[in-house]
């Protein structure tokens, strides 16, 4: 009865959390005997404690931690390199896997988090005691694949080009992907949901494919890039605006990149403005620059925007040579 689930899905994670909490029985009696605890300031002792307790109105006791192994997915490096209270640097923590062992039966424990390395000390020592599963953004050929099931399950159909939209615009933000789902299928009902339907009924389309866009550049998806700029030009959206959103992903990403090691998830919301997929999204790409990469890609910024203001190129081409050579380098 020990699970950890883990990833930048967290629609998935919920998901898996409600199937567990399914199995345990009456959902309003487990409510009774479940508690929620923040694992960024927990002790041992004190989920000992929560863990030890006897159900109550229920035949299980339900103990889901947050961000406990986050903690020393941040300190890993400064502790190997210091040697602190134990070899593997987890202090106190390192007795957890063989109290697990020991753990009531009518306990139910599972640990919640966010993006993990395999390298997490702590994970690599629950693991062998812990039913595992991680929970990645879906990329490709599983996102689209994701749909289709999702779509299916909700009794309706789709063709592969509103798929394939769907995916491009939206990608692995499967809150955000869920929502459209329910949509369009209530406003297709007995029909299956097309290309056009995307495009006439998602309220965020041009919002999703700005950020496509910033994604494709910030990744060097060069030919996906291209053909998000012109999705937005055939929409109507200017050429500035784009500009505008290009230049504040490449400033978030140079925030993320210049955070001090070792801060808490919350920290680095606060320092961002960000959460959930959004924040993902710019730590994973802010892991492929470096700050001279990133000093460089402004140079580009601003000279795109002086040629803007100073009719040296038309908008268009200006934009448009700026995302291929952003993209392509």
């Amino acid at each position: 009865m020990f699970h950890i689930l883990y990833g930048q899905d967290g629609f998935s994670i919920t998901r898996a959390l409600e199937t567990i909490k399914a199995g345990l029985g009456d959902d309003e009696m487990l409510a009774t005997s479940t508690v929620r605890l923040d694992g960024r300031s927990l002790t041992l002792d004190q989920l000992k404690n929560n863990c030890g307790a006897l159900p109550f109105l229920s035949s299980h006791r339900l103990v889901i931690v947050d961000g406990l192994l986050s903690r020393f997915q941040a300190k890993q490096g400064r502790a190997r390199a210091a040697k602190g209270k134990s070899q593997s640097g987890l202090g106190e923590w390192e007795d957890m896997a063989d109290y697990i062992k020991q753990m009531p039966t009518t306990t139910a424990l599972i640990l919640v988090d966010g993006e993990l390395k395999d390298s997490n000390p702590l994970l690599r020592q629950l693991s062998p005691v812990a039913e595992v599963s991680p929970f990645p953004l879906l990329r490709g050929k599983q996102l689209k694949g994701w749909i289709q099931q999702r779509v299916k399950e909700q009794g309706g159909k789709i063709v592969p080009a509103a798929v394939d939209l769907l995916a491009e615009l939206i990608g692995g933000d499967l809150w955000a992907m869920n929502g459209e789902i329910q949509k369009l299928l209530l406003y297709c009902r007995d029909r299956a949901i097309d290309e056009d339907d995307v495009r006439k009924l998602s309220t965020h389309v041009q919002e999703a494919s700005i950020f496509a866009l910033v994604d494709a550049v910030a990744e060097g998806r060069t030919e996906l890039a291209h053909r998000t700029l012109h999705r937005l030009y055939n929409d109507g959206v200017e050429p500035t605006h784009i500009l505008v959103m290009i230049t504040r992903q490449f400033r978030l990403i140079a925030l993320a990149n210049d955070l001090k090691p070792g801060l808490s998830r919350t920290q680095v919301q606060d320092k961002l403005g960000l959460t959930g997929y959004p924040l993902d999204k710019t730590l994973r790409q802010a892991r492929l620059y470096d700050l001279e990469g990133i000093k460089q890609i402004y140079r580009k910024l601003l000279e795109t925007d002086l040629a803007i203001k100073t009719g040296r190129y038309g908008d268009r081409l200006a934009l448009e040579l700026l995302v291929a050579e952003l993209a392509g380098s």
